[in-house]
């Protein structure tokens, strides 16, 4: 049974202002995970070559885990030769026919000089073949709660059934930045040489004035241009998804347009320090009726700093949850939405445990389950 509890007005926060006429966009600050701006973002766009952070996600992932390590060395197979590198004339590291090339040259070659080829060279050391890497893409990618976007390659060939949402893609941003710092580093490299030919980093956001340090640029006819970036000033990093940009230009015009109205219209705001509960969720069966529930963490957004609209949250899980309930299990999430935006969804956990209740208790519980599914059979449809 699906369950929501309401818990009230939060203050005073401002509208969207912001105007782009890029299709597709999202802004989220990385630390609160609060959106700024949205704009259509959970529709499936074609990623291009942005899909290479999922890519480099699944790398990072393997290196993080022991199984793999910078100086692995992976051949560069005929396949990653002939429709990634040179002879297809798209986007390459130049990497040589029949050499084996170091993990992480192949990183670079991936982030950097977006090699076509460093991707197939890195899905087929990985998995064996491009295919059986796109399966691990896709079961990585439900691990991480991507669950509007299908993976089918590594490179962002034009595949009509890989599709991602830009808020996805936000989001495996950010989990890759805060994951992987020691890795996250190649995406801000300025440039990069391979079998003697030099490569600038096609992030344009790289050379520009607000602090940006990655992450992936992807442009094919089916997509227009699109763009995962991140930025920080301050201290403060801010996360962008834009996809659907007619040129070059207008997506790197754009980006840093929405990054630095980003950075000067928000103030941060504690809304529950760590531990404070933050709702209950109904317990059934057990020694008490509810159990409360905390964020790991404090819980902030980020309000616009001319007023106006009111935040408003709500605790959703589905329940009553069944006792015994460990502690610090994850069973609910806040959701907080300013205006129809939605600005914050977190996961939140039980602060305590409980133990199964007396047989009395039980039974009154059971009584109450079922007066209350009679209710909702019996008036609520026939209300409705």
């Amino acid at each position: 049974m699906f369950a929501a509890a309401f818990f009230g007005g939060l203050g005073a926060a401002g509208a969207q202002t912001l105007q782009t006429n890029v299709p597709h966009v999202i802004l989220m600050d990385s630390d609160t995970q609060s959106v700024l701006f949205e704009k259509d973002a959970d529709t499936p766009v074609i990623p291009a070559s942005t899909i290479k952070v999922m890519t480099a996600e699944l790398v990072f992932h393997e290196i993080a885990e022991g199984r793999l390590k910078l100086d692995d060395e992976f051949l560069i197979s005929e396949n990653a030769w002939r429709y990634g590198g040179a002879p297809a004339r798209g986007s390459s590291m130049f990497a040589v026919l029949n050499s084996r090339v170091r993990v992480e040259d192949l990183i670079r070659g991936l982030v950097i000089a977006s090699g076509n080829d460093a991707a197939i060279a890195l899905a087929e050391g990985v998995a064996g073949s491009e295919g059986a890497f796109a399966t691990l893409m896709m079961k990585r990618g439900r691990e991480l709660g991507l669950t509007h976007s299908t993976f089918t390659n590594p490179w962002g060939r034009n595949d009509a059934d890989q599709k991602v949402s830009p808020r996805d893609m936000v989001f495996l941003a950010n989990h890759v930045i805060r994951t992987y710092p020691d890795l996250y580093k190649y995406f801000g490299e300025k440039d990069f040489t391979w079998n003697k030919i030099k490569q600038t980093n096609r992030n344009p956001l790289l050379t520009m004035d607000f602090g940006a340090d990655g992450l992936k640029t992807g442009n094919i006819d089916a997509s227009g241009y699109g763009l995962i970036g991140s930025a920080v000033q301050n201290g403060q990093r801010l996360i962008l998804g834009l996809y659907g940009a007619t040129s070059s230009k207008e997506r790197a015009d754009e980006a840093r347009k929405i990054f630095l109205w980003g950075f000067r219209s928000f103030d941060t705001k504690t809304i529950f320090q760590a531990g404070e509960t933050i709702g209950y969720a109904k317990v059934y069966g057990g020694n008490v009726w509810e159990v409360p529930l905390v964020a790991d963490g404090d819980v902030k957004v980020l309000t616009p700093r001319t007023g106006g609209e009111k935040l408003t949250g709500h605790v959703v899980y589905n329940g009553p949850l069944i006792a015994p309930v460990d502690a610090g299990k994850p069973v609910a999430h806040l959701k907080i939405t300013r205006g129809a935006v939605e600005v914050l969804d977190l996961p939140l956990k039980t602060a305590s445990a409980v133990e199964v209740g007396s047989l009395p208790r039980r039974a009154m519980d059971a009584g109450l389950e079922y007066a209350t599914v009679l209710f909702r059979k019996y008036v609520v449809k026939k209300n409705d």
